[in-house]
């Protein structure tokens, strides 16, 4: 893959930017945006399709990016399945360099844009180019094949408790899940990790996010990125219980990272490496 993916947990608990107004994304993050993509007169499409209010939200990063210098941005308000297979929209989309998915219902971009002629190029695009995809919230969300789609609880793991369906598989390995620490969603993420133990599960805290290259993840932002390995889990019965019954896993592996830390995916583990140590 010669593309990069960058989500982000969101940040809307921060209230809005001074600058921008921006509820669910840090300046900063869209720095990197901006960096990764090629700089500021690169092509970036925002898609507010996950958004109740997408003319306002998609307004409010035209003008994030514009503080950032960006000259060539402009907003794709993509609302149902037929406008991913119209060959304008994809026209559109055929020399981007980036592409922003804002948050909201992540169910939203994986039904109106999974399995369309849009998914498709956006994924060619992936593998061949040097081209970035962006999320924050259920933009994030939304990148993995195994989809966290609802569902929370803080209380206990309890079996059912969280909504799994299919999302775009930009990072089949992963299971993103957003918002991590200020709404208690390690319940919900660590059932997805006893439903599909062979994935590596990711908690993005707000303002904060992975630049993804490969199997290669660099941490961004201000917060802490919660990481579950279930590859040598010893004891997972969610299989067996009944919806509602409290679940126990043992030895799943936890790693917290911040600022700077890296690691990367191989063979389904996870090396984590000081921000002092080397490059990958």
């Amino acid at each position: 893959m010669k593309g990069i993916l960058i989500p982000v947990g969101g940040s809307e608990a921060k209230g809005k930017s001074e600058k921008t107004g921006l509820d669910f994304i840090e300046e900063g993050i869209l720095a990197n945006v901006v960096k990764e993509c090629g700089g500021p007169d690169c092509k970036i499409i925002v898609i507010p399709t996950a958004s109740s209010i997408p003319r306002k939200v998609g307004a409010n990063y035209l003008n994030a990016f514009k503080e950032l210098g960006c000259t060539n941005v402009s907003v794709s308000n993509i609302v149902d399945r037929d406008q991913c297979n119209d060959q304008e929209t994809l026209k559109q989309f055929q020399d981007s360099h980036c592409v922003m998915f804002s948050g909201g219902d992540q169910s939203r971009i994986a039904d109106i844009i999974g399995g369309t002629e849009l998914h498709a190029l956006l994924m060619k695009k992936l593998r061949e180019e040097k081209f970035v995809i962006a999320g924050t919230s259920a933009g994030a969300m939304a990148m993995s094949h195994q989809m966290i789609a609802g569902g929370s609880i803080k209380e206990a793991i309890i079996k059912g408790a969280v909504l799994m369906s299919k999302g775009l598989g930009f990072m089949p390995e992963l299971v993103i899940d957003t918002h991590f620490i200020r709404r208690g969603r390690f319940g919900r993420l660590a059932e997805a990790i006893a439903i599909h133990p062979k994935l590596i599960g990711i908690g993005l805290a707000e303002d904060t996010g992975l630049v993804i290259k490969n199997d290669h993840f660099k941490v961004i932002g201000s917060g802490m990125v919660v990481v579950l390995d279930a590859s040598e889990l010893t004891h997972n019965a969610h299989g067996h219980l009944e919806n509602g019954t409290p679940i126990s896993l043992s030895n799943l592996k936890t790693h917290i990272l911040a600022n700077g830390d890296q690691f990367r995916v191989e063979d389904e583990k996870i090396s984590v490496i000081s921000i002092h140590g080397s490059i990958f």
